[in-house]
This record gives structure tokens, sequence and C-alpha cells, in this order.
């Protein structure tokens, strides 16, 4: 091969290489990288015109959880970052929902509504800011693969520093719901007696295709760049853990929530879930009609009823 072939060779391999470095770095920034930007809504609601028919209610649910003053709360994560959390105490011997919000949200957006239901349920609650959100650190959301270990930092603050004693559920919505459901996993201390997952996916792998499937491009050509750009740009490896390979492991039990006309998480993936799930104290609530993380709003009392159901059947193993 002459200097010039040389030369054009390896201008080629040059070119491509920049070329798949650039796709991976713009997929990185669109899914995973976070710009902090203060919140402008004084209350602020999900996007998309299917909350706006309970934009009232969840305002409303906003100024109550405000108006109670709760104790904010922080923890260093396993790398080094500070993040926060309210703690809403119902008496100081009921059991604790950790709770963790979805993608690009935050506590308040996601979970308002979540104090008045704990409270109904005689329980205490801890929203947490995952992070990349609220006051949190970090500028990189990884799907539930390092929010998931974050969950385990809560978990021992909640022992350490409320209640040695505490009985802890994790709960989580949408990537929340990943966060928990990784975790539930784990050896999880005795204090964590259940989790709960509402509209949550299988794996990040898989809601990530079906986004860009949303966006009519080739789910297949475009996936290993996000992959790539996770790996380089945000240091993580996006199929390290998934939610449905956790319920092959899961160590608690799991109740799992979903509407079934969940547009952007499909419903079938927490069906997925429940059935990978190998815990024998396990439920799945299937809310018709409820789109994504709507499933309480839509039907609150089939969310208490499914909720209750469970803790009865946590009550019977207690039993056993």
């Amino acid at each position: 091969m002459g200097v010039t072939a040389l030369y054009i060779a390896l201008s080629v391999i040059g070119s491509a290489l920049f070329l798949v470095l650039l796709i991976s770095f713009i997929c990185f920034i669109m899914a995973f990288y976070v710009r902090k930007e203060k919140v402008k809504a004084e209350f602020p609601i999900p996007p998309g015109e299917i909350y706006e028919p309970y934009r009232d209610v969840m305002v409303n649910w906003m100024k109550e959880a405000r108006a109670m003053t709760p104790k904010e709360v922080s923890v260093k994560s396993f790398d080094g970052l500070t993040l926060y959390g309210k703690y809403y105490e119902y008496s100081k011997d009921a059991p604790i929902e950790l709770m963790f919000h979805g993608y690009r949200g935050n506590g308040e957006r996601d979970l308002c509504g979540g104090v008045q239901r704990c409270f109904s349920l005689g329980r205490s609650c801890l929203i947490v800011d995952q992070r990349t959100s609220g006051k949190s650190g970090g500028r990189v959301i990884t799907f539930g693969i390092k929010e998931s270990r974050d969950c385990l930092k809560w978990i021992d603050y909640i022992i350490e520093n409320i209640n040695k004693d505490a009985k802890i559920i994790i709960t989580g919505i949408s990537m929340g719901a990943a966060t928990v459901t990784i975790a539930a996993g784990e050896n999880l201390p005795k204090n964590v007696i259940a989790a709960l997952a509402d509209c949550g996916y299988t794996s990040a792998k898989d809601i990530i295709k079906k986004v860009i499937k949303d966006l009519k491009l080739p789910p297949n050509i475009m996936y290993p760049f996000v992959k790539l750009g996770a790996r380089i740009f945000g240091g993580f490896d996006l199929e390290k853990y998934s939610p449905i390979e956790a319920m092959k492991n899961c160590t608690v039990p799991i109740i799992f929530i979903h509407g079934t006309t969940d547009d952007f998480v499909p419903y079938q993936m927490s069906v997925d879930n429940f059935n990978a799930c190998t815990h024998k104290v396990k439920k799945l609530v299937t809310v018709e009609n409820a789109g994504h993380g709507l499933a309480y709003l839509k039907d609150t009392e089939g969310y208490f009823k499914g909720i209750r159901e469970f803790d009865e059947m946590l009550s019977m193993q207690e039993k056993l």
C-alpha cells in the first residue's frame, strides 16, 4: 500500500471514529446529561396533555405538602454526590416509605400526593430527589444503575438516623420503580419489608429502544450509540443491572402497579417484571385506562385497595 493510499485509509478510519464518537456524544447529551436549570413554575407538573385534567389536584397536593414543613435530610452517595430528601413523619413508630421519582423529574413533581397517600395508610415517608434533580448533585442519569445504589444509602440513613427498628417500604415511580426493583435484588437489611414499583420498565435497554422507535428512528442501529455514549461520556454500563434481571433474585415482597394505557412505559413491562419475580409474595395491580404515572390519580380507590390487599399478604407472611 502506497503512502497516499495509507493516508486515505487512515483518514477514512479517523473520520468514521469521529462520527461514531460524535453521534454517541449527542445521544449521551439527549438521554443522560442534565443541565441544572432553575425551576420556573411555582407548582411544576409533568409535561403532557394527559396530566392537565389533574393539574388542580396535583397543585393542591403540593401546597398541602409544603405546609407540613418537612425535615430536609441528606446523604453522601457512593461516588461522592450529596443527595437530598424531605422527611414527613406520620408518627415515630410508623412504617416509612422511601420514595423515588422518575426520569428528569423531581420528588415534589412526580410524587405529589405521596405524602397524603402515606399518611392515609398510617405511614411516614421520605421523598428523595434522585441524583441530578432538585438540590441533589450530579449531572448524569443512569436509569437506575447508580440510583439503586443511592437507594441502599438512603435505607442505611433511615436505620441510622430515624429509627433503627423502622419498617421500610422502598417505593418508586417510572425510573424510580427501576431504582427500587434493582435494589430489591440485593441482600437488603431486614428493616426493608417490601417494595412498590409503579409503572416501571424491564430494562434501560428496552425502554430506550422503545423511545427510539417512537422517534421514528431505527432502534437496533441507534441503541449501540446510546450505550457507547453512556460508557464513554457517562462512565457507566447501561446493561450492568436491570429490573427484570433483579427480579430473578428478588429478596423482598413486591407490588407492581401499572396503567393499561401507559404510552411511555408499556403496561406489559410490569407484567414481565411480575412474571420474572421469584419472591413468593408479589402482587400486580392493573389500573384500566391510566396513562403514565397516573394510576393513583385515575383510580385512587383501586390503588388503595391493591396496597391494602398486599399488606394483608405481608401480614400473612409474617405469621408463617
